[in-house]
């Protein structure tokens, strides 16, 4: 089981993992209680149930590299492509954009 602390302009806003049955995405508690509270994306509104899904969210899977970057990560990081998570967690800690993700195993703090 692999997860990841989600970040939302700086703000820690839930916990994605990749499980057996597939992948489920979690707002923290405190985040939707926040007045500034936001959706990460528009197929992820702000809610408490848990989203499931068998293949990685399209949102998630969209803020993974494509092409030369995708190739580096084969030979230097050694990793499938296939491995949407590891590519996630790997590609993912600084987005252009309003999100990033952090290994749910990495205790740095962002900032």
């Amino acid at each position: 089981m692999k997860s990841g602390k989600v970040f939302y302009k700086e703000a820690f806003a839930g916990i994605i993992t990749e499980e057996d049955e597939g992948y489920t995405f979690t707002y923290d508690t405190d985040y939707l209680n926040s007045e500034h509270a936001e959706q990460i994306s528009l197929t992820l509104p702000l809610q408490k149930e848990t989203f499931k899904s068998k293949t990685m969210f399209p949102f998630f899977d969209g803020l993974i590299p494509e092409g030369w970057l995708l190739d580096i990560a084969e030979a230097n990081w050694k990793i499938n492509p296939r491995d949407r998570m590891s590519l996630l967690l790997t590609f993912c800690k600084d987005c252009i954009g309003a999100v990033s993700i952090l290994s749910a195993e990495n205790e740095m703090v962002k900032k």
